[in-house]
């Protein structure tokens, strides 16, 4: 059929002749007439039909295109529309991407992907999710688990790997956090019972800032605070004045 309708083409082609003035052609035609565009193209392009208002004028392309398909035949190589529910295809029986709302699934756009497969709606194609999975977004990559499952970078765990704590309520494995404690600060005067006396033992203290909470099961934090014990000086007196 498509040999039959390109050959009636040709010779509807043929009869526009009326008025071909060759050396006015645009690259890569044969012929052509003011009204129509190109007649006929050079070997090896395809002839395609493009919208001119509300004319049709006839172009030679090297490639055909978005949403159409190039067929070479004896008498012209043309360029035929797609399928009415492909997006692009590679010949007429064989889609290459889908219009939104179908799927794309061996080279046929479905409504409805099969069973086993999920539509993926940003490639516009149905892929096959692992056994665990229960949405794609690429071929063996998960966006969500099923239900008991955790996610973690694209895979479902029944548990989460080492370094990696389970989040219940999100379902994912999540980065385990650990405790962060700055720099020791400096020791406190030595005292005793809160005061300062002469040859009496004391302690000192001295404390830490904790940087970072840890997570669930996280390593928890040291202890932030040290006390030990100390000699409290003698105070020297002070001589009375005469």
């Amino acid at each position: 059929m498509d040999l039959i309708k390109a050959q009636d083409q040709a010779k509807i082609l043929r009869g526009r002749r009326s008025s071909v003035v060759t050396r006015l052609c645009q690259a890569g035609c044969v012929t052509c007439s003011a009204l129509n565009g190109c007649l006929s193209c050079k070997p090896r392009l395809f002839f395609h039909l493009e919208l001119d208002g509300m004319r049709q004028r006839g172009v030679c392309l090297s490639s055909c295109p978005h949403g159409h398909y190039g067929m070479r035949t004896p008498p012209i190589n043309i360029c035929t529309r797609c399928t009415e529910d492909c997006a692009s295809c590679f010949n007429k029986n064989f889609c290459t991407r889908c219009h939104p709302g179908h799927f794309l699934f061996r080279g046929r756009c479905e409504e409805h992907c099969p069973e086993g497969l999920t539509p993926n709606t940003s490639l516009r194609e149905c892929t096959e999710c692992p056994v665990d999975c229960e949405l794609c977004v690429k071929r063996n990559t998960c966006n969500r688990c099923r239900a008991d499952l955790y996610f973690l970078h694209g895979q479902c765990h029944q548990s989460c790997p080492k370094g990696f704590e389970p989040d219940v309520q999100l379902m994912e494995c999540t980065p385990q956090v650990h405790c962060e404690v700055g720099e020791w600060g400096e020791w406190s005067p030595c005292v005793h019972k809160g005061s300062v006396r002469a040859y009496r033992k004391g302690k000192v203290t001295r404390t830490r800032e904790i940087l970072q909470l840890p997570s669930l099961l996280g390593d928890s934090c040291p202890h932030i605070s040290e006390r030990k014990k100390c000699l409290i000086k003698k105070q020297p007196r002070l001589s009375r004045l005469q």
